[in-house]
């Protein structure tokens, strides 16, 4: 090993970064231009297309590279300007551009862009599957997901050859990247467009959703510390972590400066002795001594702890924002926007009755599954995730879904999870080794989508998860095989218009049900329900819990067969006032996950009226706050007009 086996990458926003970060010794330099990345909340931050090309200049006569994070989801009034600026370091040469919305890597292949690519951990990788996909795309490297440990990280890297690159030091998110989306819907700043509002650093009580007790006080509950992995360098030297990388792009010359020096340092220290190595006990108590938040290894070792988790808010650096209510079906700016704005037309129809949109609905049982079919859906997707304390779907369950869809001339669309490690993906094939007739597969992420492709023929339809914010988008997803796409949640229903009517790929849109502002793989039972034991009492996780933020808003939790927890939206999103807006759309779906059979029934059925033009009755759930989710606003605050 010597100095060029590993590089340390370092943040800069402005140009007294970057040249700190230089002269204190990185390797490369990831910085953004003044749109399409991830940090977009200060206009005094980032480089203008002259400061980018005299970046490149300045660092490629030190012998640094330079990567351009090109990695927030673009939406489609955005994509003129993204070509352009994507031809602009075309001409400029970057050393790599790091990406995450699936537009960018069909738009490099279309306009002949020769930059390599690297996939942003906003990708959400965690599988070798989809790791061998994108490098058919043409990527080289993969920022890997936060929550894989370093023996997954290893697995990947040798099972694939792809070069790696993982967060070692800064500020980390409690939510799976790229499956976030409660700054986006309730404050129309989507986290994944560089403008996150961070909820997750808010207060919380967790309760006991049934009763209202509370179970853990009032705390900073997802507030994860910074990620630090100074004492364990070696430990990513042989994982085969090829980059290391350093969070803060919105940090002073001086931060950077201090923290490329200290690492450079004990870097170096290993590369020219592993034997001899040992920590620098000095250079440690000056790391923590000038530490923002306290620190944590995170998911590297294994799961993390209640002492990874900021409880207090002391050390919390800025507070971005406060809870909010959500807002209410009848909340006078959403009436608004639907009042004001035309309906979706889909123009590429055979036929005017083609508008018709079809009622498809996710469901988590056999009995849910009939009951929605009955109450008039066309479509039922099964499989997937199911909360407890339901079991998750036998195969015997499967074929009887299949067999009762056939009879009544329904469809059956087997769902995959929306995050995939290799061993979920090994117990998702199994299913196809079964001769269950579905009529096509849910894909929640690309290694299941790379998967599926292998296994069977089926007709492939891209969930929610795939975040898909355009129409250049949902076109890379068709020529991958895609029949059908899901647009993202954080949309306004201008830009839903504009992906569902400029797309030549049918589009479903999510109207209705409870949908999940975070994904996320801590253990939130570990963390923080008292007395819980998974061994002595794992009956525990069979109740429902929620965490209460200081608006009032109560945000469901539900844990899946994979020990993933979702966090709901204090209010179910229901579009049914305004369903009619939506009827250019390929299909409707309700998110029935978490209704027992007879409220599936009577939620399609409504939504089947009103498809069908026929009166229907107020729904009425029990416990239940209905919300209109994102559309209180017009759009999905951009980076390029502000």
């Amino acid at each position: 090993m010597d100095k060029h086996s590993v590089e340390l990458l370092a943040p800069a926003g402005q140009w007294q970064s970057l040249v700190a970060a230089v002269e204190a010794g990185a390797d490369a330099v990831y910085l953004g231009g003044k749109a399409f990345n991830m940090r977009v909340h200060r206009s005094d931050f980032n480089f203008d297309d002259e400061q980018l090309k005299a970046a490149i200049d300045f660092a490629h006569a030190r012998n640094v590279k330079i990567y351009v994070t090109l990695n927030n989801l673009i939406s489609a009034e955005e994509l003129a300007p993204l070509e352009k600026f994507l031809r602009y370091l075309d001409d400029i040469q970057p050393d790599s551009i790091l990406v995450q919305d699936l537009a960018v890597i069909n738009l490099v292949r279309k306009l002949g862009i020769k930059i390599p690519m690297h996939a942003s951990v906003m990708m959400n990788t965690h599988n070798t599957q989809a790791v061998e996909l994108l490098k058919t795309f043409g990527i080289t490297r993969v920022v890997v997901g936060r929550e894989l440990t370093l023996a997954e990280v290893s697995l990947i890297r040798e099972r694939t050859g792809i070069e790696v690159e993982y967060f070692m030091h800064g500020d980390m998110c409690f939510a799976e990247s790229g499956q976030c989306i409660h700054s986006g819907v309730v404050f129309g700043q989507s986290g994944n467009r560089g403008r996150c509002m961070k909820p997750c650093r808010w207060n919380y009580k967790l309760i006991d959703e049934e009763t209202g007790e509370t179970l853990n006080d009032w705390s900073y509950k997802l507030a994860l510390n910074d990620m630090c992995m100074f004492r364990h360098i070696p430990d990513l030297i042989q994982a085969g972590v090829v980059s290391f990388k350093i969070e803060g792009r919105m940090r002073p010359p001086e931060f950077v400066s201090r923290l490329v020096k200290t690492y450079r340092r004990e870097i170096d220290a290993y590369l020219a002795d592993p034997t001899g190595y040992s920590v620098d006990e000095e250079r440690w108590k000056n790391l923590y001594a000038n530490r923002v938040r306290d620190f944590t290894t995170t998911f590297a070792f294994g799961a993390p702890t209640v002492r990874d988790i900021g409880l207090t808010g002391e050390r919390e650096p800025k507070i971005f924002s406060r809870a909010v209510v959500e807002p209410a079906l009848d909340d006078a700016a959403v009436k608004e926007i639907f009042a004001s704005e035309r309906p979706i037309s889909k123009k590429l129809v055979p036929s005017p009755q083609s508008l018709v949109p079809k009622l498809s609905a996710r469901v988590s049982t056999l009995e849910s599954a009939r009951a929605a079919m009955e109450a008039g859906a066309d479509l039922i997707y099964v499989g997937g995730e199911v909360f407890k304390p339901l079991k998750p779907w036998t195969l015997s369950e499967l074929k009887k879904a299949v067999d009762i869809a056939h009879s009544a001339g329904k469809k059956i669309v087997l769902a995959t999870p929306r995050t995939s490690k290799d061993k979920d993906l090994a117990e998702l094939s199994e299913i196809f080794s079964q001769a269950i007739n579905f009529d096509g597969v849910l894909v929640g992420n690309l290694g299941a989508l790379n998967l599926v492709k292998q296994l069977t023929d089926l007709p492939l339809y891209a969930d929610v998860s795939f975040s898909v914010f355009n129409p250049v988008a949902a076109e890379f997803l068709q020529s991958l095989g895609a029949v059908q796409a899901t647009a993202s949640l954080e949309l306004g229903f201008a830009q839903v218009r504009s992906v569902v009517e400029g797309s030549s790929l049918p589009i479903e849109v999510i109207v209705h049900g409870a949908t999940e502002s975070m994904i996320c793989d801590h253990d939130i039972a570990k963390l923080y329900l008292p007395d819980y034991d998974e061994f002595a009492t794992p009956d525990k996780l069979n109740r429902h819990y929620a965490l209460e933020d200081e608006a009032g808003e109560v945000h469901k939790l539900r844990v899946d067969q994979f020990k993933r927890w979702h966090i709901f939206f204090g209010k179910e999103l229901c579009l049914l006032p305004y369903v009619e807006k939506f009827f250019g759309a390929a299909a409707l779906r309700i998110e029935a996950q978490n209704y027992s059979p007879e409220i599936a029934a009577q939620v399609v059925k409504a939504y089947r009226d009103a498809i069908d033009g026929i009166p229907h009755s107020e729904l009425r759930i029990p416990n239940c706050l209905f919300g209109a989710g994102v559309y209180r606003f017009k759009q999905s605050k951009n980076s390029v007009s502000g």
